[in-house]
C-alpha cells in the first residue's frame, strides 16, 4: 500500500464499538490509544478485529496546539 500521508502509526486493534452506521476503532500505539471513527462498512472491509495489526494514517492540512491557562 502506497499513501501520500506520512503519518502512519502502527499498532493493534484493541476495541471496536459498533454503531448504527459507524464504529470507533480503538488501537494501540506503543502504549497509547488512538481511535478513528469509520462507517461499519469500512471494518468489514478490512477485516477488522481486536488483536489484528492495523495502522492508524493521519493525513492534516493544519495542526494547532493549545495551553490551559495558567
Amino acid at each position: 500500500m502506497k499513501l501520500s500521508a506520512r503519518n502512519v502509526l502502527d499498532g493493534t486493534v484493541t476495541e471496536i464499538v459498533k454503531g448504527a452506521v459507524t464504529s470507533h476503532v480503538r488501537l494501540d500505539i506503543g502504549g497509547t490509544t488512538v481511535t478513528a471513527s469509520i462507517t461499519n462498512d469500512a471494518v468489514a472491509e478490512l477485516g477488522l478485529q481486536v488483536g489484528a495489526k492495523a495502522s492508524a494514517v493521519i493525513k492534516a492540512s493544519d495542526v494547532m496546539i493549545g495551553v490551559k491557562d495558567a
